[in-house]
């Protein structure tokens, strides 16, 4: 290896969450210095819409893959939510080249007791995202509790920036990457040597809390709590911008 490609930066590899899309990012990426970024469709997704996985572990060799075709080597991985559960799953097989793991909203897995139930839950809007007018579906999607800080007027403009996905695509993603079907990874938040940093929003109880839980079981996890709710790439990109622009330069 030449000295040259020792000395380039990591890349930033970013994952959104469930009916989002690679542009989602955009606004964290403005507000970035000098960090060269790969923003990803996740599969049932954007431009990958078309591609169908069946598991956590057919998502980790889809995103080594991935990474290869693009030619990145060295990497630092940031997911939101779904694509934060991903990035966790991802980082516990530790794939060569992964130097740094960010997390934002995203839950590190259910006890073995409660993931039934979660499964069926996920089935239940599985079957509605197949059947239904999306519109429709998303109109009660937001009002899930984890979205209650959203005004109005948000809900509509994520509701109408939703609209592209396709429906039966969602429905697979949302079964195959169900939280009822993800392995718990608390333990290996607790022991890995990977560094790790966990965004929460203050308007988000129940990812605060879990996040604030989680440093008292993994002490060397960097827990940053901004002002905001679920989302907070789309409502503080600017200081999410800077968070990683810090930790970056070092």
């Amino acid at each position: 290896m030449s000295s040259k490609s020792q000395q380039q930066a990591p890349t930033l590899v970013l994952l959104h969450g469930l009916l989002g899309d690679r542009q989602d990012w955009d606004e964290v990426i403005a507000g970035l210095e000098s960090i060269n970024c790969l923003a990803l469709d996740l599969p049932g997704h954007g431009e990958n819409h078309q591609i169908r996985l069946a598991s956590f572990e057919a998502f980790h060799h889809w995103l080594c893959d991935t990474l290869s075709d693009r030619g990145v080597s060295r990497y630092c991985l940031l997911g939101y939510s779904l694509g934060g559960r991903l990035a966790l799953y991802h980082a516990s097989r530790q794939p060569l080249g992964l130097e740094t793991l960010w997390l934002e909203s995203a839950h590190p897995g259910l006890p073995t007791s409660e993931r039934a139930d979660r499964i069926a839950h996920d089935e239940r809007w599985a079957i509605r995202f197949e059947r239904e007018p999306l519109g429709n579906v998303l109109a009660d999607w937001y009002r899930q509790p984890v979205f209650a800080d959203l005004t109005e007027a948000q809900r509509t403009r994520q509701i109408q920036r939703r609209l592209a996905n396709h429906g039966p695509a969602i429905a697979s993603m949302l079964r195959s990457t169900s939280l009822g079907q993800q392995p718990s990874l608390w333990q290996w938040l607790e022991s890995t040597s990977l560094p790790v940093s966990y965004f929460s929003g203050r308007r988000d109880a129940k990812f605060h809390s879990l996040a604030s839980h989680l440093t008292t079981m993994a002490p060397r996890l960097r827990h940053i709590t901004l002002e905001g709710g679920h989302n907070l790439h789309a409502e503080q990109p600017e200081v999410i911008a800077q968070q990683l622009n810090a930790w970056l330069k070092h």
